[in-house]
């Protein structure tokens, strides 16, 4: 196992994460977790040498930190660092800080967090966080003070001008950011330019979702072809392990691992520090580029649309969340991201005049996807 430094510690460079753990076989709901299952992964992960486990009040409904902290209590506390995160996703929760703390530290039977976040800081939730009424950061540098919280950090999906926004304000307090990093979000979600920003203000980097959900565990064979034919021992998988290698700041690489063969797999990759070199990360990014354009909208943000819009929509920003949407699948992150839209600025307002298509240099059916996108989301006129 490789590690990286962070202050005084030296953590693994691969962390777990427990949102995906294993379930009961048979069961579809997401509390039956195979705690035998998760107990030989978590008992491989540290005799492989890794020590960061992170969790959070929702993975699971609520059960991961219960399965979490039940298997690591048999373990000696200073033998792994522990992370969850303050549920402020929800934004009912910003006034019971130090309610949830004390219940998460009673679920994972521990006394302090070596690492605690605000959890998913995004476009509806930013103004309640940075709310004094709230106390949170307050609170949560208390617990800090006293011991109980050793860094303190946030998690975020949302978008740069969010993550300027939340660091204007707490920045000098942030140890860390944990951001979704992938080759295919490097440009897609703008994660480069949340990677500079970070590397700016040294702020080290935590990455969530390294394979996209498993979409970048495998892919087409004529994409695979090309990677092989310049790393012939490299799995398709490691590949995006290596990307996340060759980026400045990346301190730890969280992966959500749902059996033992991946957790096997993740760990031989990262028994070695191999980054890209300058072709290979091109190749890697050509790939991403290729995989986007299959079922997503050519939109360059050149913005002609906004002028001619009657109702005065962001539509460039629409369509970014559109093409999250589609290539994801579904997923959270556009739903999250259009409710907290007014009502009058979200896809369903459009009225289909069609002004922005007239002037659009890609000849977007700007109207359709307003209106397929309504239909997804679920969204009324």
């Amino acid at each position: 196992m490789i590690y990286s430094n962070f202050q005084d510690i030296k953590l693994s460079s691969l962390g777990v994460g427990t949102m995906r753990l294993p379930l009961i076989e048979g069961s579809e709901k997401d509390t039956d977790i195979d705690v035998a299952q998760t107990e030989k992964m978590f008992d491989y992960a540290i005799k492989n040498g890794i020590n960061y486990f992170d969790t959070a009040y929702a993975y699971h409904s609520g059960e991961s930190e219960n399965v979490t902290g039940k298997i690591l209590s048999k373990y000696p506390r200073d033998n792994f660092y522990l992370a969850t995160k303050f549920p402020g996703y929800d934004i009912n929760n910003m006034d019971k800080v130090e309610e949830i703390f004390e219940e998460q530290l009673k679920k994972c039977r521990v006394d302090y967090f070596d690492f605690y976040l605000f959890h998913n800081v995004y476009e509806k939730n930013v103004d309640y966080y940075l709310d004094e009424k709230y106390g949170i950061l307050d609170y949560l540098l208390k617990q800090k003070e006293n011991g109980r919280i050793k860094h303190l950090g946030f998690s975020a999906h949302g978008s740069l001008e969010v993550m300027k926004k939340f660091l204007n304000a707490y920045g000098k307090y942030m140890e860390f950011c944990q951001i979704q990093l992938n080759y295919i979000d490097w440009t897609f979600q703008d994660a480069k330019a949340k990677v500079d920003l970070l590397n700016e203000l040294n702020i080290p980097i935590w990455v969530m979702e390294p394979l996209r959900g498993g979409k970048l565990a495998s892919l087409s064979d004529e994409n695979t072809e090309k990677l092989k034919a310049l790393r012939p021992n490299e799995n398709i998988p490691s590949w995006a392990f290596r990307f996340l290698q060759s980026i400045p700041g990346v301190t730890v690489v969280l992966s959500g691992m749902s059996n033992l063969d991946q957790l096997k797999d993740n760990v031989h990759t990262y028994e070695e520090n191999k980054p890209l070199n300058d072709a290979e990360f091109k190749a890697i990014t050509d790939i991403a580029g290729g995989m986007l354009k299959t079922n997503t909208l050519p939109c360059t943000a050149c913005r002609y649309c906004t002028s001619h819009c009657p109702k005065g929509i962001d539509i460039p920003r629409i369509l970014e969340l559109y093409n999250e949407h589609s290539f994801t699948g579904g997923g959270f992150i556009a739903p999250m991201a259009i409710a907290a839209l007014p009502a009058d600025k979200q896809p369903s307002a459009c009225i289909a005049c069609k002004s922005c298509e007239a002037v659009c240099p890609q000849q977007i059916k700007i109207s359709e996807a307003m209106a397929e996108f309504s239909k997804k989301l679920g969204l009324k006129k």
